[in-house]
Order: C-alpha cells, then structure tokens, then sequence
C-alpha cells in the first residue's frame, strides 16, 4: 500500500499519476561517478529524462513523507516530469480556516522551526514550534499542490471558487481580512501575480544549446577538429550559431510579449477593506482570497477574479471573450433582501459570470447609489485565476503529436543503426589491415556523422520558415510554426457561425406585432409615431444592457442595433444623482420629439407645466442581465407619470413564449416562427407585464426574477438578418472538392443554423427549403443515403453524459452544433480527434478560445488579447484564410518530406561513398567533403525549400508519416540505384587497361614513356598522402556521388499537387544549373590547382566520357523509377487505397465494378486492407447497420423534399 499509484487533479485535464520518492546516497554516489566516466554525457541523458534521473538518483517512497514526487500524464503522450517537495511551518493546515492563534510576522522557511522576527521573549514563547505545524507542498507548471492528510494525497488549493455558498460570501467573507490573516493564507496562495519571467540569454542560450541535436553538432565538430577537418566543422558551427540565435531571438519575444500582457495589472495599488482598520491601500500582490477590495469609480484593470458585493461594474471583457463589447456586471444576490435566492446555492465564476470581474479584464465604470461603495470578494489569485490559467496554456502547451516527427525519430533511429553497421565495418576492416588505434577510433566514429547528418535539423525548419514567411505576407500570422506541418493534414474544419461565416452585425429586417393573439402583418422599422408609444417599441427602447462610456452608447451589438431601430435617446443619472438616490432609475430612455405629438397649450395659461402631457420617458429600475442558461433577458421600467410599473422579457421564441399567458400567444406561432428561422433569420421574442401596484421602488431591487417573468403578455417578434460574408460560400465550396470535411459550431439557434448551413453549402439538398417535421414512421421509406446530424448544446451535453457510444457515431455526420457553450465546443473537437480527424478551427475569438487551442489547427479571426492562445492569427477577419493556411501547410509538409528524403539519401550516398573506399583504406578528402557538404547540400537544401504552395486545393491529402508505402520505396529505390552505380564505378574503374595502384609517381592521363607530365601530376614526388586519399577509386566515386546528389534532389523535389512546379523555384533551378555546370566543368576540363586542391588524381579522358556516360544513366534511371514508376502507379495505388479509406457521404461512392476489384490494388494484397483511419472504419460499419441511422422517437427531425435519389436529410435533435 506504501507505493499505490495515485492521481492528482483526477478527471480533469491535467490529470496526473503521482509517485512518492526519497533521495538515495548510493545511488547518487553511483550517478557521480558515471557522469565523471563518461564526460558529463551521462547528465546529459538525466537532464534529458527525467523519470531516468529521479529513478537513478531516488528509491521509491510513500508520497506522505516522501523528498522528490514523479508525476506522468494521462493522457496519449505520457510526459514526465519531476519536482521537489518544500516544507513549510504554517499556524493551520487550511488556508482558508481561521487559526486560533494568527501570528503579526509568519514563518516562512524551508525547514525552519525557529521563528523569525520574534524578538522578544513572550513572543518567541507564543510563537513556539509547538504552535507550528509542517506544510508540504510541491510546484508543478506554476500551480501549488499541498498535502492533504485526510486524503492521503497532494492536491492544489482552491480559492472561494469551489464548494463556497452565495449566502457565505455575503455573510462570512464580505467584511474583508486582517493582516495576520492575510500573512497566514499568503502562504499557502503565494504572491497575487502571473508572473512570466522573461528569461536571460544566457539561460535560453544554455536551455538551447542542450538540445540533443546540438549536443550531436558539437561532438561532430570536436571529431572533425580532430581530424582536421576544419572548414566543415567551422561552417556547421557557424550555422548552428545562426540557428541558435534565430531561435533565441523568436523564443524571447514571445516571452516578452507574453510579459507585456500581463504586465498591465502585475503590480498595482489596490484599496481593501480591512476587518480591523477600516479602508487601507495594499499592492495588488499582497491579496488573497477572502480580501475585499474597492472598485475605483473611474475603474482599472482587475488584478484577480473577484464577486461583486455592491453596485454595478461596466466591464470590458475582451480580453476573455475576445468581443470588445462592454458587460454590466450586478452584485451578487443577497439572501436576506432576495427571498428567492437559494441559501444554499454554490458560488462558481462561471456559473455566475454576471456577477464576476475576471483578472484581466478592464472595469471601465462603475455605478454606486447612496455613497455606497462598490465592493468584490477576491475569489482566485495568481494563476489560479482566468487570465491565470490562460497564460499557463500558452507557457506550458500540450506536446504536438504528429506522425511525421514520430516517424523522423524512427528514421533517425534507422540510420544510426546504419551507422552502427559501418562502425563495426569499419573497425573490424581497420584491425584486420592493423591501422594505428587512434585512426581506427577517428573513422569509425566519423562514419556515425556521416549517417546522421548534423545539419538536419536545419534542414527540417527551412520549409517550415519559408510556409511561415508566405503566410505572414497572406496576413496569417503564427506562434507555433510546428503546427504548420499538421496543418497540411487538415481534413475537417469547424466554424464559427456569427462573425466568422457571417457577418458581425446584425441588422433588423423587420418586426411582427401581435394584437388579440394575432400576427399583424411585418413592419419594416419600429421608427413610427403610431408605435411611439406601444409596449412593443417601449420594450425594444428599455429591454437592454445598453450604457453610456464617454458620450457613446456601447453595449451588446443586437442590443445596439434594436436601440438604433426605435431613434429614442438614452440618458444615464449623473454621478452626483446616484449619490442623492437610493437605487431610483439610474437609466432613462425617452423617444426624439418629432416622434411625440405636439404639445397643447392648456386652457389656463398661469399654469407653468402646460407641455408635461406631451412628455414620455420610461425610468429603467431594475435590470435582470441575459442570461445564456436562460436564454433571455428582463427589465423592470416606470413610464413617467404611471404609478404602476412595466416588465419588459426578450430573448429566445421559445422561451419568452412559455412565459406568456396562453392565451395571448397566436396559435400559428410556431409556423410563423419556422417561417422565418428557415431563412436563416435570427428571431426574437418580446413580452410585457403590468405590476402589481404593491410592487415598490424598494421592493423591485429585492423581487426574484421568477417573480417577475411569469403571466406576461406576448408582444410579437423582431425579426434580425445575419448576412453571410460574400466570401464563404466560394471557401466552403473549396474546401468540399478538396473532400475536407465542414461543421458549424455556433450558440445560435438551431433552425438558424441549419438554415446557414445550407445558404453558405455546408448541406447540399437538391434546394435549399429548410426542412419539415416529419414523423417518424416516414423514415422507413425515405429513399435517402446521404444525412446530417444537426443538434443543440443541450443535446450534445445528454449524449455525452449519457450515452458515450453513441458520439463517435453522431460525430461522423454530425454538421451543425447549435447552442454550443466554449466548453462544448471544446469537447466537440476533442470527439472528433478521438475518432481520428485532424481538426482545424476557425472562430473570431468570442467564445472559442478552449476549441482553438484544442485543435490541430486553431486559426483566431480576432487580433484581441483573447486569440493570444490560437496557434494561428488572420489579421483579415475572413475565413478565406482557411485554405490559405492548408495549402501552406501541404507545401511545408511535402516540403518537409522532400527534404527529408533528400538528407536520407545524402547521408547514404556519403556513407556508400566511405564504406567503399574504407575497403581499401582510404576516404574522401577534406576539401571534397568540404564541397558535397558546403557547395551541394547545403544550397540545395535551403533552395528546393523554397517552392510555394500551389494554388488551388485538391482532393488529394499528402502522406502523413515518413513510414509510408510510397515514401519508402522511393527511398529504398533510390538507395539500391545509388548504390549500384557507385560500385559500377567503383569495380569498373579497377578493370581498366591503365589502372594500377596509385602511387605520386603515377600519371595515367600519358601513356607510359611519353614526355612531359599532365599538369595536375605536376609535382607529384613531392606529394605526401597519408591517408591515401588520391586514388581512381576516389576520383571515380567523387564525381558519380556529386552527380547523385544532384540527381536525387531534381527526383525528390516535387511540384503538383501540393506545390508550384520545380521550374517555378527559380533559385533552385539556377543552383542546380550552376552546380551540373561546375561538376562537369571539373570532371571534363581538369585544371590542376582545383585537382591538387581536392586530391582529385587525373584519369584519362576516355574514362571521363565513361563517368559521364555512367551518370547520365544513372540520373535517367532515378528520374524514370521516381517519377514514372512510384507517381504513376505505386502511389497512385496507394492513393487510391488511402482514398478508399477515408470516410465520405455514402451517396458519393460510385459502386465498384469488377475492373476495380481485380485491379493492382488487390494483386498488391491491398483489396481488403481495413480503414486505418476511426472515422472510416466505423463509416464502413454504419453503412451495413440496419438500425442506422436511428429511428427517431422524441426528437425534432427535419428534411428536404426527397424527390430525389441524391436528397439530403437533416435530423436535429433538440
């Protein structure tokens, strides 16, 4: 039992296993030792792993005494980490209990049982360790977790966000903290801060350096020092240095804009009311959960999450929600005024965001009544906060889980077996011609940075870098540039609707007035003097949240809009007003006064207020704020002049008409109702109630809401028009005849939604009436083969608790979500990962942040603080960026794969190279390693990266690992041909009339006695070649590798599909030019300094046409099986295969015909080959159960005419 595995943050997302440990002596005397035998290389390894280095250093132990905890993720990666458990002396071990005895000065040292600060006698006797009690707690990505001994378990500590009752904070925490206990929860809470320390240079530089692959670099350079080889290594660090600093540079600014953000509200003053000294100013990092603190009138930025106590905040939240529109935020009910408020009802920031200020987010006024101050309870500090936790997300992101970047470790682990091989080759061959040790140790490791290339990882980024600088000229900007690559898998993208497939704004498009349970007929615009005075128009004027910051009436953009619709005028009470009254209407809202009928003159003319009857103003008492779970919002208003008072309800059809008295709703209100929401019209709902006269200024402010909204009078409906951006149907129709799959994720209602779907081409029926209700036995004969699911929020929540079977399913064809809240939306994307879809998001950033970070591909349309999380930014707020970024992402992919391969087939064409000429005992020379590493790779690398994406997306979707059929076989292919042609030239040259030994007496370019000597043997007694590098064999394996080189890398760089033709990258096309041109410039013309210069021996001319004629063969050969063979038919095959695989609308497959089953794909054995893919295999299973789709029963379904074979049915469940 001591060791039972444990769970820390269980059922939640960052869910983790816990494992107790204690440091070990011997153990670490044990790692001493070998970090000193092996060079240091053996902490490097520990650094690298951290289970490695707590389970070579530590012996288990339980977690309640235990000095190191080893925590391992959940979740598909299962990431280690490790941390130090600290010992703190606290007077309690709860922070939010109340000690019986509450130190001035805590202790707060590690380990430390004396007691600091206290000087005098009786105070060290009162704060003796006895009082003292040990707090353990350990820090993992910037959160506490503290030992629990009821649990025996460590967990983090909660603020009064959880298991804390409204009528608790109001009664218990409302009267603020003393000192003492503001030190004594200080402790367990830490500093109020987010604190993004921008690290130094030189921390980011050694972090940087002990990169394993810079750790490679660096033991190639000191190898190749050591051989002498001086240029390479300088070059390799020269561009490891410019890699370094590139990364550098890019890693701190993100820090640094990351500290920027927060820094806003880091350090500031921050007035509190104290329990014991009245009102006092502290720094905003000395609060604690529990403090209460007073909101300036002309408002600041929030320094924690706080619950309002008093008065009413206008708060700009964009920097959560991403929609820069100003929120009135009211105080939290309290039990004792409100009769209606549960006593026991638990406080949650999200459950009562109404009543909520968020750390972060700007209070840009506040509104008191009486001198009252406007007061919050701190709730959350620190990074337990919202702004808290949305920063850690971006400081400690989930690990990008990729198949290319798991397959590139596999294919590094490929070539250093490879390398493996040549070692051992190398040092058995060398003992065997007893070569001296030290050159034995020299080659042999040689031939392991021959294999791995250290430049790599250089190599790898280029594409990458390039997709990042085209998209940033698109306006599309990046943060993980990782994510790029993933991006070229996209085959699913969910969408916003409003803001993203539609446009901001909403405009009004008419309204419906209802009188005697009747529909009037529309009316344009409510801007009449026959409506002036309605309850209609009076509800449309009142029924907001509208206010005034500056002169300028800001609020909710439907609000606005329906507020500009009535021309009435709002007007706030002044400051000094709010102080006069007690809560008497705050807000007043009047109509122009052309729309008024003139004033008459009294018969009296002594009478001074003879054009009072003329006047009309409704006073806003009471306002009860939309609410999303309620779906509607309420006012409480007094026209001037009327002793009783008016409740104004607006909000969803639905709801507003279950309020209203029967007999007051039309009968054809839901067929009216569909009417419209097939349009894609957004509908809402207004009612009216006449007071009671009981019902008081006073006794307004303490009503419940329920009180209110009940018995009204159903008014009509406003009908709002949401156009569709005129780019979204075009982007949609792209993204389906590339098979890329689309959803709309939106709060909006559901018929409204369906109803965009099918106006922007997401459903496709044969026209685009918006379905009927349909009973459910006519399911049964729907000749229908092609469906969309179309369901609520409040369905999807059911599903997922209830029946978790059933969402991959749902999900499959599932293509609008409608009153999805950003919880939801999140889950949704994760449903869809589960079953094997890449999924991209596009939002504008209001609600969406969870589900942008979930994605593969999170694209933000906002530019607001909000989006700072999205891996991808459009400054164009347009989802044209969508297939931009995919096609990027297709060119970096392929890109990177080109690369790949090319860097695969360099370090083996090299080693090929080397193997065969260690059988001899010799090698290639420093400057001829010099040239293929410097002169060719290098410039082809960085050039064949440049190809742009090509413009249009197409069905096809890029391969997405390295272990791949056609991947493999061109590598393998091209391995076998380089491979044969080198020993062709390798054997064949020995087989010469000429060939001998080479010697520096040597001069085959002359036949034997002839004259005179060839310049580039001049001088050759004097030669000395130690290392035997002059020979035929390696002037013969030298010019058919270059040419190799340059071959495989014209094979490998692909155009079409996914990117511009080869011949469009100029720069490539030149370097290849320049470089064919030069090699056989030297191959064909010797000169005798470039000769000497490479250790380059002259053959005779005839073997040089021979050279020439074995490379041209052999770069016909390569281009012929690369692109003729593998692109025609092995990876058209497999494509098709791949094709077959992947899941569409069952009415879009053809029905296979004998040709197809008896076809390549099945003497490949690839006929009956499973689905890799969750989503097309269980597409295959749904196409032969009977029982699928369902039969409804209870819900709502709706379809299109089904005249046709190739109909469309909708089935939405509510």
């Amino acid at each position: 039992m001591e060791h039972e595995e444990k769970l820390i943050n269980k059922d939640q997302e960052e869910e983790m296993e816990i494992y107790g440990y204690n440091f070990c002596r011997w153990k670490l005397a044990l790692v001493l030792g070998g970090v000193l035998c092996t060079g240091g290389f053996l902490l490097l390894l520990l650094y690298w792993m951290p289970e490695w280095r707590v389970k070579a250093t530590c012996r288990r132990a339980p977690l309640r005494g235990c000095q190191v905890v080893l925590l391992r993720t959940t979740d598909e990666f299962h990431s280690w980490f490790c941390a130090r458990v600290r010992v703190v002396l606290s007077l309690g071990s709860s922070p939010l209990q109340t000690p019986a005895f509450v130190a001035e000065k805590m202790t707060n040292g590690i380990r430390d049982h004396s007691c600091p600060g206290a000087s005098e006698e009786s105070d060290r006797h009162r704060c003796s360790p006895g009082h003292l009690q040990e707090i353990r707690h350990f820090t993992h990505h910037s959160v506490k977790y503290f030992w629990d001994e009821g649990g025996q378990n460590f967990g983090s500590i909660k603020g009064l966000d959880e298991s804390v009752s409204c009528s608790s904070i109001h009664h218990e925490h409302s009267t603020g903290l003393g000192k003492g206990i503001r030190e004594y929860r200080k402790l367990f809470y830490g500093v109020n801060e987010i604190a993004v320390k921008v690290p130094s240079v030189f921390k980011l530089l050694i972090k940087e350096v002990l990169n394993p692959f810079y750790i490679f670099q660096l033991f190639s350079v000191i190898l190749w020092t050591t051989d002498e080889y001086y240029y390479y290594a300088l070059a390799i660090v020269i561009m490891s240095l410019v890699s370094i600093m590139s990364s550098l540079y890019t890693i701190r600014k993100q820090y640094m804009m990351l500290h920027d953000m927060v820094a806003a509200h880091s350090i500031v003053r921050v007035s509190v009311s104290a329990a014991d000294r009245g009102l006092e100013e502290i720094l905003s990092t000395d609060l604690v959960p529990g403090d209460v603190i007073v909101i300036p009138l002309n408002g600041m930025i929030m320094p924690c999450d706080a619950v309002l106590l008093s008065g009413t905040c206008i708060v700009n939240e964009s920097m959560l929600t991403g929609e820069s529109v100003p929120v009135t935020k009211t105080n939290l009910p309290h039990p004792t005024e409100d009769p209606q408020a549960p006593e026991a009802e638990t406080y949650s920031p999200e459950g009562h965001r109404r009543h909520t200020l968020f750390c972060g987010t700007t209070v840009i006024q506040t509104r008191f009544y009486a001198a009252e101050l406007v007061k919050a309870v701190v709730v959350r500090t620190g990074f337990s906060t919202s702004k808290g936790q949305l920063v850690r997300s971006i400081l400690y992101p989930k690990p990008t889980d990729f198949k290319l970047y798991r397959d590139a470790y596999m294919f590094l682990l490929f070539l250093v077996g490879v390398a493996a091989v040549g070692f051992l080759y190398t040092v058995v061959n060398s003992i065997l011609h007893k070569v001296p040790a030290s050159i034995i140790i020299i080659e042999s490791l040689d031939i392991i940075t021959i294999t791995v290339p250290p430049a790599l990882p250089a190599a790898m980024t280029a594409g990458i870098v390039y997709a990042q600088r085209r998209l940033k000229k698109v306006g599309i900007f990046c943060i993980s540039p990782q994510r790029i690559n993933i991006c070229g898998q996209l085959n699913l993208i969910c969408f916003d609707k409003t803001g993203t497939l539609t446009e901001d704004g909403l405009d009004l498009w008419g309204i419906q007035r209802v009188e005697n349970a009747r529909f009037l007929l529309p009316q344009e615009n409510a801007f009449s003097k026959l409506l002036v005075k309605s309850p209609f128009v009076a509800c449309m004027a009142a029924c907001h949240s509208l206010t005034k910051i500056e002169g300028v009436i800001s609020g909710d953009p439907l609000d606005l809009k329906m507020f500009e619709a009535t021309g009435w005028i709002l007007e706030e009470a002044t400051e000094e007003e709010t102080t006069l009254h007690n809560r008497i209407m705050p807000t007043v809202v009047r109509p122009p006064k052309q729309l008024l009928p003139e004033p008459q003159p009294a018969a009296n003319k002594d009478l001074e207020l003879f054009e009072l009857p003329a006047t009309y103003e409704i006073g806003i008492v009471r306002q009860f704020p939309f609410s999303s779970a309620l779906q509607r919002m309420c006012v409480v208003a007094r026209a001037l002049g009327q002793k009783k008072m008016d409740a104004y309800v607006k909000g969803a059809p639905e709801m507003v008409a279950g309020l209203c008295k029967l007999e007051t709703v039309p009968a054809d209100f839901e067929r009216v109702l569909e009417e419209y929401t097939k349009q894609g019209l957004r509908v809402i709902a207004v009612a009216h109630r006449r007071l009671e006269s009981r019902l008081t200024w006073h006794r307004v402010q303490n009503v419940a809401r329920e009180a209110i909204e009940t018995n009204m009078d159903f008014l009509g409906l406003i009908i709002m028009q949401n156009k569709l951006k005129q780019e979204t149907p075009a982007v949609l129709e792209d993204l389906h005849k590339a098979n890329i799959r689309t959803v709309m994720v939106t709060g909006d209602n559901l018929l409204t939604a369906v109803s965009v779907a099918r106006d922007c081409g997401m459903i496709q029926p044969p026209d685009k009436e918006i379905p009927v209700k349909l009973a459910p036995e006519n399911l049964e004969d729907l000749p229908v083969t092609k469906y969309h699911f179309a369901m609520s929020g409040k369905s999807f929540a059911v599903i997922q608790e209830h029946f978790q079977d059933l969402v991959p399913k749902l999900v499959l064809h599932g293509t609008v979500f409608a009153r999805m809240a950003p919880d939801q939306k999140t889950q949704l994307v994760e449903a869809l990962q589960n079953v094997d879809y890449y999924v991209g998001m596009c939002g504008d950033g209001a609600n969406d942040c969870g589900a942008l970070k979930r994605a593969h591909g999170g694209i933000s349309l906002s530019e607001l603080e909000a989006s700072v999380a999205s891996p991808f930014t459009s400054r164009t707020p347009s989802i044209s960026c969508v297939p931009n970024l995919i096609r990027e992402g297709r060119a970096a992919l392929v890109t990177s794969f080109c690369v790949f391969k090319f860097m695969a087939l360099y370090s083996i064409i090299q080693y090929l190279s080397v193997t065969l000429l260690y059988s001899m005992l010799s090698n290639l020379g420093d400057l001829q390693f010099l040239f293929i590493d410097l002169a060719v790779i290098l410039v082809l690398v960085f050039t064949m990266s440049l190809n742009p994406a090509w413009k249009e997306l197409v069905a096809q979707r890029p391969p997405a690992g390295l272990i791949s059929g056609p991947l493999l076989c061109s590598v393998v292919s091209q391995i076998l041909i380089c491979f044969g042609f080198q020993t062709v030239g390798f054997l064949w040259v020995r087989q010469q009339p000429w060939y001998e030994p080479w010697t520096p007496h040597s001069d085959a370019c002359r036949p034997s006695g002839a004259p005179g000597a060839n310049a580039s043997a001049h001088g050759n007694g004097t030669l000395h070649d130690e290392h035997n590098i002059r020979n035929y064999e390696n002037t013969t394996l030298f010019f058919i590798s270059c040419f190799q080189y340059l071959t495989v890398a014209v094979a490998f760089s692909k155009g079409k599909p996914f990117r511009q033709p080869c011949h469009k990258n100029y720069l490539f096309v030149l370097s290849v030019m320049v470089l064919y041109a030069l090699t056989l410039f030297i191959m064909l013309h010797p000169i005798g300094a470039i000769d000497w210069a490479l250790e380059l021996v002259c053959v005779p001319f005839p073997w040089r046409v021979t050279m020439l004629i074995i490379v041209l063969l052999n770069g016909a050969v390569s281009i012929l099986v690369e692109n003729a063979l593998l692109d025609t038919v092995l990876w058209k095959v497999l494509f098709r295969r791949d094709k077959q695989r992947d899941f569409r609308p069952p009415s879009s497959h053809p029905p296979q015909g004998p040709w197809q089953r008896c076809s390549l794909p099945a003497l490949l054995g690839f006929r009956k080959a499973p689905p890799k893919a969750k989503y097309a295999h269980l597409a295959q299973e749904l196409l032969v159960d009977p029982d699928w789709p369902p039969k409804p029963s209870t819900t709502t379904e709706a379809r299109a005419p089904a005249q046709e074979n190739g109909s469309c049915l909708v089935l939405s469940a509510t």
